[in-house]
Protein backbone atom coordinates (compact mmCIF):
# COMPACT_ATOMS: atom_id res chain seq x y z
CA UNK A 1 0.00 0.00 0.00
CA UNK A 2 1.20 3.22 -1.01
CA UNK A 3 0.38 7.21 -0.49
CA UNK A 4 -1.98 6.58 -3.40
CA UNK A 5 -3.82 3.64 -2.53
CA UNK A 6 -4.82 5.20 0.73
CA UNK A 7 -5.29 8.23 -1.06
CA UNK A 8 -8.16 6.37 -2.83
CA UNK A 9 -9.20 4.43 -0.02
CA UNK A 10 -9.87 7.51 1.89
CA UNK A 11 -11.78 9.23 -0.99
CA UNK A 12 -13.76 5.70 -1.71
CA UNK A 13 -14.94 5.83 2.75
CA UNK A 14 -15.88 9.28 2.65
CA UNK A 15 -17.37 10.05 -1.15
CA UNK A 16 -19.04 6.58 -1.74
CA UNK A 17 -21.97 9.13 -4.24
CA UNK A 18 -18.77 9.70 -7.16
CA UNK A 19 -19.54 7.77 -9.82
CA UNK A 20 -17.25 4.65 -9.11
CA UNK A 21 -16.33 4.36 -13.20
CA UNK A 22 -15.24 8.48 -12.82
CA UNK A 23 -12.69 7.11 -10.05
CA UNK A 24 -12.02 4.02 -11.68
CA UNK A 25 -10.65 5.21 -14.67
CA UNK A 26 -8.36 7.63 -12.81
CA UNK A 27 -7.21 5.09 -10.03
CA UNK A 28 -6.42 1.19 -9.44
CA UNK A 29 -9.16 0.63 -7.59
CA UNK A 30 -9.43 -2.79 -10.11
CA UNK A 31 -6.39 -4.01 -8.69
CA UNK A 32 -7.15 -3.38 -5.41
CA UNK A 33 -10.33 -5.11 -6.07
CA UNK A 34 -8.48 -8.40 -7.15
CA UNK A 35 -5.98 -8.22 -4.50
CA UNK A 36 -8.89 -8.67 -1.68
CA UNK A 37 -8.64 -4.90 -0.59
CA UNK A 38 -11.68 -4.00 -1.93
CA UNK A 39 -14.08 -6.43 -0.88
CA UNK A 40 -17.47 -4.55 -2.12
CA UNK A 41 -19.57 -1.85 -2.58
CA UNK A 42 -22.24 -0.88 -0.52
CA UNK A 43 -24.49 2.14 0.39
CA UNK A 44 -25.21 2.65 4.28
CA UNK A 45 -28.81 3.03 5.19
CA UNK A 46 -30.18 4.94 8.06
CA UNK A 47 -31.87 1.72 10.21
CA UNK A 48 -34.23 4.57 12.30
CA UNK A 49 -35.04 5.77 8.52
CA UNK A 50 -36.16 1.94 7.68
CA UNK A 51 -37.80 0.72 11.21
CA UNK A 52 -34.97 -0.72 12.74
CA UNK A 53 -34.41 1.62 15.65
CA UNK A 54 -34.18 -0.78 18.24
CA UNK A 55 -29.53 -1.62 18.75
CA UNK A 56 -29.37 -5.05 21.10
CA UNK A 57 -25.90 -6.65 22.02
CA UNK A 58 -26.35 -10.13 22.73
CA UNK A 59 -23.63 -12.14 24.52
CA UNK A 60 -23.76 -15.86 24.76
CA UNK A 61 -21.05 -18.21 26.74
CA UNK A 62 -20.93 -22.02 25.11
CA UNK A 63 -19.57 -24.96 26.74
CA UNK A 64 -17.85 -25.93 23.90
CA UNK A 65 -16.24 -24.55 20.58
CA UNK A 66 -15.37 -27.67 18.54
CA UNK A 67 -14.70 -27.44 14.74
CA UNK A 68 -18.31 -29.12 14.20
CA UNK A 69 -19.85 -26.54 16.62
CA UNK A 70 -18.73 -23.30 15.54
CA UNK A 71 -19.62 -24.11 11.96
CA UNK A 72 -23.19 -25.11 13.05
CA UNK A 73 -23.35 -21.56 14.71
CA UNK A 74 -21.69 -19.68 11.68
CA UNK A 75 -24.99 -21.60 9.60
CA UNK A 76 -27.32 -20.56 11.89
CA UNK A 77 -26.16 -16.76 12.88
CA UNK A 78 -26.47 -16.02 9.10
CA UNK A 79 -29.69 -17.60 8.71
CA UNK A 80 -30.80 -14.40 10.36
CA UNK A 81 -30.42 -10.73 8.70
CA UNK A 82 -31.34 -8.94 12.18
CA UNK A 83 -27.87 -10.22 13.20
CA UNK A 84 -25.40 -7.68 11.69
CA UNK A 85 -22.56 -8.37 13.95
CA UNK A 86 -21.00 -11.31 15.24
CA UNK A 87 -17.93 -11.83 16.81
CA UNK A 88 -15.68 -13.88 19.39
CA UNK A 89 -14.31 -12.03 22.09
CA UNK A 90 -12.49 -12.80 25.13
CA UNK A 91 -12.06 -10.65 28.35
CA UNK A 92 -15.95 -10.80 29.85
CA UNK A 93 -18.02 -13.92 30.92
CA UNK A 94 -19.14 -14.02 27.14
CA UNK A 95 -17.47 -15.97 24.32
CA UNK A 96 -19.62 -14.24 21.47
CA UNK A 97 -20.95 -10.79 20.95
CA UNK A 98 -23.74 -9.94 18.11
CA UNK A 99 -25.21 -6.76 17.00
CA UNK A 100 -28.94 -7.37 16.51
CA UNK A 101 -31.03 -4.53 14.86
CA UNK A 102 -35.15 -5.22 15.17
CA UNK A 103 -37.79 -3.05 14.18
CA UNK A 104 -39.03 -2.88 18.38
CA UNK A 105 -38.91 -4.91 21.76
CA UNK A 106 -41.20 -7.73 20.65
CA UNK A 107 -39.99 -8.01 17.44
CA UNK A 108 -36.54 -8.50 19.05
CA UNK A 109 -38.26 -11.08 21.32
CA UNK A 110 -39.63 -13.37 18.64
CA UNK A 111 -35.91 -13.02 17.26
CA UNK A 112 -34.34 -14.39 20.12
CA UNK A 113 -36.95 -17.06 20.65
CA UNK A 114 -36.24 -18.32 17.51
CA UNK A 115 -32.18 -18.40 18.13
CA UNK A 116 -32.30 -20.09 21.08
CA UNK A 117 -33.80 -23.22 19.49
CA UNK A 118 -31.45 -22.35 16.80
CA UNK A 119 -28.14 -22.95 18.34
CA UNK A 120 -26.46 -24.09 21.87
CA UNK A 121 -25.46 -22.33 24.31
CA UNK A 122 -24.71 -21.89 28.53
CA UNK A 123 -25.93 -18.34 28.83
CA UNK A 124 -27.04 -15.86 26.83
CA UNK A 125 -27.81 -12.22 28.03
CA UNK A 126 -28.78 -8.69 26.50
CA UNK A 127 -28.05 -5.27 26.31
CA UNK A 128 -30.60 -2.39 24.54
CA UNK A 129 -28.22 0.36 23.15
CA UNK A 130 -30.06 3.41 24.55
CA UNK A 131 -27.91 5.85 21.95
CA UNK A 132 -25.67 5.36 19.44
CA UNK A 133 -23.12 7.54 19.91
CA UNK A 134 -20.74 6.96 16.73
CA UNK A 135 -21.14 4.50 13.77
CA UNK A 136 -18.99 3.80 11.18
CA UNK A 137 -17.98 1.29 8.60
CA UNK A 138 -15.08 4.05 7.91
CA UNK A 139 -11.47 1.72 8.68
CA UNK A 140 -8.20 3.97 9.65
CA UNK A 141 -6.02 4.00 6.93
CA UNK A 142 -2.92 6.00 8.44
CA UNK A 143 -1.01 3.04 9.94
CA UNK A 144 -0.31 1.71 6.33
CA UNK A 145 3.47 2.47 5.59
CA UNK A 146 4.04 3.81 2.22
CA UNK A 147 5.28 0.88 0.21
Amino acid sequence: MDSIDRAILTLLQEAAGLPITDISRRVGIKKMEEQGVITGRTITLDREQIGLPIVVFLSISVSTQSPDWTAQFADAVNQYPEITEVHRITGTQSDYLMKVVASDISGYDAFQQKLISDISFTTMSSSVSLQEIKYTTKLPLSHLADG
